[in-house]
């Protein structure tokens, strides 16, 4: 499934720094992982789930 989808690395995510966060969305699902390692499978959450936790991380 992750080698269809579009990723985005976060702009927080460094080429130097350890914390490479990468997104990819589809209509009924958010994909999350850790770009350092992109064998390790994504987290996936619907996007209502995505949306609640962005409120919380984004104050």
């Amino acid at each position: 499934m992750s080698n269809d989808l579009s990723w985005i690395k976060s702009s927080y995510s460094g080429e130097d720094s350890g914390n490479c966060v990468e997104v990819a969305t589809r209509p009924r699902t958010v994909h999350v992982r850790d770009s350092k390692d992109v064998t390790v499978c994504a987290l996936t959450v619907s996007p209502a789930a995505w949306s609640a936790f962005l409120g919380f991380v984004a104050v």
